[in-house]
């Protein structure tokens, strides 16, 4: 049985070993190096005091997989908008861990009265555009060849999931 739940500093270890798996093996992140620990608690930090979430599944007392989302651009008119990540560990993919990390991370946006999420893809992520759509998100945008790793060029596709929130959207 797999449960989902909010992640702790201590889980940044099994974090960091799915991330630098999918670094290293996918084209799923647009980085060549593997992260360090050190990178991981930053990011794991800015996410925390951002307020944004970040959720875990845990398998049989092992993390299997990680989500969040972040601000989408730093400028303050996207405030009500964020961008979202969703990563399950090597050997894991295909059990349906991907659905359940990505509902929690719906429902706080709601909650936190984001507007937009927005997914950005690697456009021969078959699973993960197929993962997306079935949270309602829509192809908003395809980048031809604005990545370069595998010694291929990576295209992009950006999905987004409009919201209900906020009610009163402020400005500054």
């Amino acid at each position: 049985m797999v449960t989902i739940r909010t992640a702790r500093e201590e889980d940044l270890p099994v974090i960091l070993e799915i991330y630098n798996h999918i670094i290293l093996h996918t084209a799923a992140v647009y980085h060549y190096q593997a992260h360090t620990i050190e990178m991981r608690k930053a990011w794991y930090d800015a996410r925390i005091e951002g307020g944004f979430p970040v959720f875990v599944a845990e398998s049989e007392g092992k993390v299997v997989g990680f989500s969040s989302y972040g601000p989408f651009r730093p400028w303050p008119a996207y405030k009500y908008t964020v961008e979202n990540s969703v990563y399950v560990a090597e050997g894991q993919r295909g059990k349906g861990i991907g659905a359940l990390l990505m509902a929690p991370l719906i429902k706080s946006a709601r909650e936190k009265d984001m507007h937009a999420i927005i997914a950005v893809i690697d456009a021969d992520n078959d699973a993960s555009v197929q993962l997306h759509r079935r949270f309602g998100f829509e192809e908003v945008g395809h980048f031809k060849q604005v990545g370069y790793k595998f010694g291929r060029w990576l295209s992009l596709t950006f999905m987004e999931l409009l919201l209900d929130t906020p009610a009163r959207p402020v400005e500054g």
